[in-house]
């Protein structure tokens, strides 16, 4: 067994039975002129977890875990989008609309596209995913149950919203999950601290957090 210095105690686990997964780090939340842009938000707030995210993801595959890698998007033709999600708020592009990366957030379209500097390598598993978890509406069970995963590392964007959400329901699911602080970010920092506590909160009823030195020391690099 392996040991993370982490909150609210030490998180331990088998690199043999732990995935990462790494949660929609899309150019549509990433960069300008995505989804993210398109409801107000600076998306350059989220940029300061890509080089933390792509160091995790180099610290997996050097010690061989499972990786696997998330992203929000919906069919062409929108059936798996409910109105309650495509109309909610005022954007100024809608989920489907076209914008400067093709359709916003939907299959295919460049700005569904994981950015290069954390693209997924060849073997790795990528799960397309129509709503906030990554549990639903997709195969993620199957998956990590074929991979004998009973751990999970967890990274990406938005803190709040799509991570939290799948680290939940992980946990609802039996799952052992530590979220890499400086390796998720949202476009409001109080809403990132918010969960990060709410996370370890009453004995850790999501979790444990830890930055990523934590994780690189547990693997000796």
């Amino acid at each position: 067994m392996h040991r993370i210095k982490a909150l609210p105690f030490d998180w331990q686990f088998d690199p043999a039975t732990t995935a990462l997964l790494v949660i929609d780090m899309q150019r549509d939340f990433i960069e300008p002129g995505g989804f993210g842009a398109s409801l107000g938000n600076d998306v350059s707030l989220l940029q300061s977890a890509v080089p933390v995210v792509a160091e995790l993801l180099q610290i997996a595959r050097q010690a061989g875990l499972t990786v696997i890698h998330t992203r929000e998007c919906h069919r062409p033709d929108l059936a798996d989008c409910p109105s309650t999600k495509r109309l909610r708020g005022d954007p100024l592009l809608h989920i489907g609309d076209d914008g400067p990366m093709g359709r916003i957030l939907v299959c295919g379209e460049p700005g569904a596209d994981i950015i290069p500097q954390v693209a997924p390598r060849p073997g790795e598993m990528v799960i397309d995913k129509p709503g906030k978890g990554a549990f639903y509406a997709t195969a993620l069970t199957e998956m990590l149950r074929w991979h004998n995963i009973r751990s999970l590392l967890l990274a990406g964007v938005t803190t709040e919203v799509c991570v939290q959400t799948t680290m939940r329901e992980a946990n609802d699911r039996g799952y052992e999950c530590l979220l890499v602080e400086d390796a998720t970010a949202s476009y409001f920092e109080e809403f990132k601290l918010a969960t990060l506590a709410m996370i370890r909160a009453q004995g850790g009823i999501v979790g444990w957090t830890a930055p990523l030195a934590a994780v690189r020391e547990a693997f000796g690099e």
